[in-house]
């Protein structure tokens, strides 16, 4: 069994989507109908813009669904899937690959969800951190003892955990993981603390968008994020949508339940084609894994 699976954020890079532009007259028009639903022009930062100002939230997040959306639709001979699954942001990928929302209405959510994300970023100094070499209940103990609000958000594989929280949470995070043996606790250079309660504050209005726009039944399961459970119905994909913001992406368990159910090939559709793939090998299974 064949599924696709979609990168988020920290898969952008300088230039991307410009060989697709250059190429197909599908994709220009695509960037064209983005850039008019978006309100600027996103495809010049894309092409020509610095890593740096690809790193705004506003710009990364349609910026990463539109590489996958346009790679998806243009690429020969690219099939369908038979499962879908993206990490975060990739999850509005993976609804459009399955049939559950239209190209123009998914990147209308991403960027009401990136706007509504940066406001709460504003709200409260706050960041994330990559810890690697500690056991996943060793993290989440260290956290739960920290009296900050500091989370685990990304479950990306065995033994890389992604925390979330205030600056001070984090600092003391990655302090009391360090001294518990961790070979890295590095924070990351984002916006904010994403997937933790910080993010509350964008759920009213990525819901209400939500709310708003028409979502069919899934052509193939969709693995969601806040449990890692394969869904097809269209009111359960769009509340598990809203959870995403606060609740943490449990990639490891995705995987897991992907292959358990029958999937024998992920092709990672967008970004530079490694980061979800390169979690699938440490996370164990003996797996096809390639890049569209």
């Amino acid at each position: 069994m064949k599924a696709f699976i979609f990168p988020g954020q920290a898969s952008q890079f300088e230039g991307m989507g410009k060989d697709l532009y250059e190429s197909s007259d599908e994709a220009k028009q695509l960037f064209k109908q983005a850039n008019e639903i978006l309100g600027f022009d996103i495809s010049e930062v894309m092409f020509n813009g610095s890593a740096e100002a690809l790193k705004a939230t506003k710009v990364t997040q349609p910026a990463v669904f539109l590489h996958s959306i346009i790679k998806l639709k243009t690429t020969e001979n690219a099939g369908k899937p038979e499962a879908v699954a993206g990490h975060s942001l990739g999850e509005f990928s993976a609804l459009v690959a399955a049939g559950s929302l239209s190209f123009e209405d998914a990147l209308q959510l991403v960027s009401v969800r990136a706007l509504e994300m940066q406001k709460a970023c504003e709200q409260q100094s706050s960041t994330m951190a990559a810890i690697v070499g500690l056991e996943d209940a060793v993290v989440e103990k260290a956290c739960n003892e920290i009296d900050e609000i500091v989370v685990a958000a990304n479950y990306n594989c065995p033994g890389q955990l992604v925390i979330s929280g205030s600056e001070k949470g984090i600092d003391l995070a990655v302090a009391k993981l360090t001294d518990l043996g961790a070979r890295r606790a590095l924070k990351l250079q984002v916006g904010g603390a994403f997937h933790s309660p910080l993010m509350k504050p964008a759920e009213e209005g990525l819901q209400k968008a939500i709310e708003e726009t028409s979502f069919k039944n899934a052509l193939c399961p969709i693995y969601q994020n806040v449990d890692a459970q394969a869904s097809t119905d269209a009111e359960q994909i769009k509340t598990k949508l809203v959870r995403q913001l606060t609740s943490p992406v449990k990639w490891t368990q995705t995987i897991q339940n992907m292959t358990n159910d029958g999937v024998s090939e992920f092709i990672e559709v967008g970004g530079t084609g490694k980061v979800l793939r390169g979690m699938i090998k440490r996370i164990g299974r003996d797996i096809q894994t390639s890049t569209m």
